[in-house]
């Protein structure tokens, strides 16, 4: 192989038991593993140990301020790392498994490292919807930090190549479960205050958290020097190309991120994220698709309105992180 080419991770099949068995075996032994969730593939890594914890950011180029996710299989194993109240129970009941990241105070003898928590008192914990993820984070045993698998501040990956092309062998092994089905990442919710904040939108619609709760969703306001959450810095999800929102017409030398049935022609490549304007269809295509317009030989990439209710929600918040202002100079670690 020449050696100006990256070296790739093992790729399995998921529904390989030994593959299956081997991640486990990685995890434990304190390796990077990806894996399949319903929103994106993860980066995971034990939660507990700190040095884990720091290869994953070195791994992402990821900023050590940014507070990380911790995977578990189900409530129980919720409970021993974050305090539960009534309110995160409820949510627990109707939406785990599910694309919801609660933020919780954070049991000091729940084991996860402060290097994933960022140093604050508080935890972000998810019970992901996928029988890969849940069979894998039950025969690990521990809470499994999984970020998005991909470099910092770059597109989610939502397939097994995805990964493989972004992270090389920074990674020691990716379970291949297909296309991610809801293609966006979780919506977080911060419940350590009186009133439950919307954190970051996603996979679940802040109306239908309304609805298990009994009332509105506060939206927090994010700190850019110090987020609560993964996806609230300002420049996120972004493509090496820059992105133009709201386009309804396009110039012959820009790729067009198109949606519904009428999307305006002359672009020099277009994808369409749902000719029938489905919500779902789109989040589900929304990294691929600007994946393969970033491949484009482009000078942008335009992007039609998206309805801004419902699922539309979390896809424009991601679009609007990709369109961002941003020093292409500056180091990964400082683009996130």
């Amino acid at each position: 192989m020449p050696r100006n080419l990256p070296r790739l991770p093992a790729i399995r099949s998921a529904a390989d038991p030994e593959a299956l068995a081997e991640a486990v075996r990685l995890l434990r032994a304190g390796a990077l593993v990806a894996f399949p969730t319903e929103t994106v593939y993860g980066l995971g890594g034990d939660a507990t140990d700190d040095r884990v914890v720091a290869a994953i950011f070195a791994a992402k180029g990821r900023p050590r301020f940014n507070p990380l996710i911790a995977h578990v299989p189900d409530v129980a194993a919720a409970d021993r790392i974050a305090v539960l109240d009534a309110r995160s129970r409820v949510l627990a009941r109707r939406f785990w498994p599910g694309p919801l990241t609660l933020v919780l105070p954070r049991r000091p003898a729940g084991g996860v490292s402060l290097l994933a928590t960022a140093g604050l008192d508080t935890v972000a914990v998810r019970v992901p919807d996928h029988p890969v993820a849940l069979a894998l984070l039950a025969a690990v045993d521990r809470p499994v930090a999984a970020p998005s698998a991909n470099r910092s501040g770059r597109v989610s990956p939502t397939t097994a190549a995805h990964v493989a092309e972004g992270l090389g062998d920074r990674v020691a092994l990716v379970l291949d479960g297909g296309p991610c089905r809801i293609g966006v990442e979780s919506t977080v919710l911060d419940l350590t205050g009186p009133e439950p904040a919307l954190l970051r939108p996603g996979g679940l619609a802040r109306g239908t958290i309304e609805a298990a709760l009994g009332g509105p969703l506060a939206t927090a306001a994010p700190d850019p020097a110090r987020p609560a959450a993964p996806g609230q810095l300002a420049s996120h999800y972004a493509p090496v190309r820059p992105v133009r929102l709201g386009a309804r017409t396009v110039a012959a030398d820009e790729a067009l991120l198109a949606f519904g049935p009428r999307p305006p022609e002359g672009a020099a490549a277009t994808l369409n994220l749902s000719p029938s304007g489905d919500l779902a269809e789109a989040a589900a295509n929304l990294f691929a698709h600007l994946r393969r317009l970033d491949g484009a030989a482009v000078r942008a990439i335009a992007v039609m309105e998206i309805p801004e209710y419902g699922l539309g929600e979390a896809i424009n918040d991601r679009l609007r992180r990709a369109a961002a202002p941003r020093d292409d100079d500056a180091p990964m670690s400082q683009v996130d």
